[in-house]
């Protein structure tokens, strides 16, 4: 029975629910007045310099994602877009992912990391060989990472994964500092969230893959993952440990994609009923070519023109929350969907075990294929380009400003007083140490342009102020 503020996985992800939801979406499709309605309730509303929007709820949403109306899909876009911008602004943070380690003891299906896939090579990368690593990173610029490990308790124990947090934030080289690491390791106890919680982590993120809980069985045929419940009571472990900072995702093409994404909604509302606050990043990663994964052996794969749609749907529903698109995505499919909400992107990333030390890309332990494969300095270009900031901000974060608290103030738009002026800030520090001089110039051009943006002038002359210090060779200032 369907019960979003149960703590079993079975009622708050009902499955008579999502089949109700999607007789119910395709029931109304169709039907104009209630789409517009849905639309006009979802809009954001301003009040005493405030805004605030409502979102929809699962069963509502599924109505627009049926919807086939042209006219109706295009004011769809419109409205991600003017949400997007109410509470993210022009500013789109950056980050890259870290692969410790590609030992694993699952049999998913999807990921060249399963147990039976002998010929790839297993790597586990050392604590010298983290800090090399990273300090390539910083060498980069990047200044927010996502670690990433199979699950195997021999080799990646979480011992293991607590010591290489604490590596990645003791390197200090140059200018460079990783000032969050955010965790995308295998559901685990309430116990070891409290340890990731303990050494500093941002956001714990866990896919679930696939909320079907059929299909995610026969995905996940053996080892600790084949727990469909364990591993979709994930978050509120996590959230028991103190973590108030998790990330949800699907693996878009494992299953039909209305299902996936009622369910990934209802996990969101149940969140929200149970700890008062939603998930604080969605990511949206699709079914990618890897190791020995065909990703035509999945018959659910979606169009960039329906992937399009449930960036924008999921950014009108749960408008407060960070979208994340990774370099699984082209430059063409991340430009489309970053106007209709993703707020978080990566940037010169490598997805295999150790690969950034190295000059040339590796693929034999890569986890999938990295369709944008530029280098961090041009996608910022890129995105200068679109009239967006490059953020590599960390201050909510380190300022306490996570979960409700965080949410209190995104919610009241509030949030852009902090950011707005943290991005600036963060990029003017990657120019200084990082940038090719073309890319300099064009970011020195657009902080001169968005200080004039800022409503406050005591704040336009503290961040003038800062900026000026950041030339002279001070760092990590923040709002």
């Amino acid at each position: 029975m369907y019960n979003p503020k149960s703590l079993n996985a079975d009622e708050f992800i009902d499955h008579q629910e999502i089949l109700d939801t999607l007789e119910y979406a395709d029931a109304n499709k169709n039907n104009r007045e209630l789409i517009l309605g849905l639309l006009e309730k979802a809009r954001p509303k301003y009040e005493n310099g405030q805004v605030h929007c409502e979102g929809l709820t699962h069963r509502e949403a599924s109505v627009l994602l049926a919807c086939e109306d042209e006219e109706l899909i295009s004011k769809m876009y419109d409205l991600a877009e003017e949400i997007k911008k109410a509470f993210y602004g022009n500013r789109i943070v950056f980050f890259a992912p870290l692969y410790l380690s590609n030992y694993c003891v699952n049999g998913c299906l999807y990921c060249p990391y399963h147990t039976a896939n002998k010929h790839i090579p297993r790597k586990k990368l050392t604590q010298e060989e983290v800090k090399k690593e990273v300090i390539a990173l910083q060498d980069m610029g990047h200044k927010r990472l996502a670690i990433e490990a199979g699950e195997d308790p021999v080799n990646n124990p979480i011992e293991y994964i607590l010591e290489c947090i604490n590596t990645i934030y003791s390197i200090k080289h140059k200018n460079g500092a990783i000032r969050r690491v955010n965790v995308n390791i295998a559901a685990t106890t309430v116990e070891n969230y409290r340890k990731l919680k303990e050494v500093g982590i941002g956001t714990y993120i866990l896919f679930q893959e696939t909320y079907h809980k059929e299909n995610y069985l026969r995905l996940h045929p053996t080892g600790p993952k084949h727990d469909y419940n364990y591993h979709t009571e994930a978050m509120d472990r996590a959230m028991e440990g103190g973590i108030d900072d998790v990330g949800l995702g699907v693996l878009f093409g494992l299953d039909k994609y209305r299902y996936e994404f009622a369910g990934l909604l209802m996990h969101a509302e149940h969140l929200e009923a149970v700890h008062g606050v939603g998930p604080h990043t969605i990511s949206v990663p699709r079914v990618k070519k890897a190791d020995d994964i065909d990703p035509n052996e999945f018959d659910n794969g979606i169009s960039d023109d329906i992937f399009a749609k449930l960036c924008a749907l999921i950014r009108i529903s749960v408008p407060y929350t960070g979208m994340i698109i990774s370099t699984r995505e082209t430059q063409e499919v991340r430009e489309k969907v970053i106007r209709l909400g993703v707020s978080q992107v990566s940037g010169g990333s490598r997805t295999s075990v150790g690969g950034y030390q190295e000059e040339e890309r590796p693929h034999d332990t890569e986890q999938f294929d990295v369709s944008d494969q530029r280098t961090l300095d041009e996608v910022i270009s890129w995105m200068m380009d679109m009239d967006y900031i490059p953020s590599f901000c960390t201050a909510c974060y380190r300022a306490g400003r996570t979960g409700d608290r965080f949410m209190a103030l995104c919610k009241s738009g509030q949030i852009q007083n902090c950011c707005h002026p943290n991005a600036l800030l963060t990029l003017k520090e990657y120019l200084v140490d990082y940038a090719t001089p073309e890319t300099k110039a064009k970011g020195e051009q657009m902080i001169q342009k968005e200080i004039l943006t800022i409503p406050s002038k005591s704040v336009q002359e503290k961040v003038t102020y800062y900026l000026d210090q950041i030339d002279k060779g001070n760092r990590d200032f923040r709002f």
